[in-house]
């Protein structure tokens, strides 16, 4: 396991998911989609302050709400930890309003199951992350 912050931790996914109404583009490291959504995604959490979550996942709910809306998952593809809590991926609904998000965390043995990270954007919104995601 890999013990880290979670602000550093985005920086090191192997891959970046997006989900679109089902539909999933994955970007690897060297691909300009890649880099434009970490640049975007930094850019959105500076200065953000990562706050107990409100509540926790459940597996089957999480991949239902999937099939719907804009998301976007960090897949590590390695068992990191921040906050004594593990991830292998995180996984973020994003909502152009949204001013606070949870991230849900996924684990192999787990899917979705468990306790997530909640940031608060801090007099921010997703509307830069979505328009983003949306254009590219």
């Amino acid at each position: 396991m890999i013990c880290i912050e979670l602000e550093k931790a985005f920086e090191k996914a192997e891959n970046i998911n997006v989900y679109n109404d089902g539909e999933v583009i994955t970007y690897s490291p060297h691909t300009d989609g890649y880099k434009s959504i970490l640049k975007g995604w930094t850019a959105m959490i500076e200065n953000a302050h990562l706050m107990p979550a409100f509540g926790v996942s459940l597996n089957n709910e999480t991949v239902k709400a999937m099939k719907k809306g804009l998301w976007v998952e960090f897949d590590f593809n390695k068992l990191y930890e921040s906050n004594g809590l593990p991830y292998e991926k995180l996984l973020i609904e994003v909502n152009s309003g949204y001013s606070g998000f949870n991230l849900i965390r996924y684990m192999q043995e787990y899917g979705y199951d468990g306790r997530c990270f909640y940031y608060d954007l801090v007099s921010k919104d997703m509307s830069s992350l979505y328009n983003l995601l949306i254009n590219l």
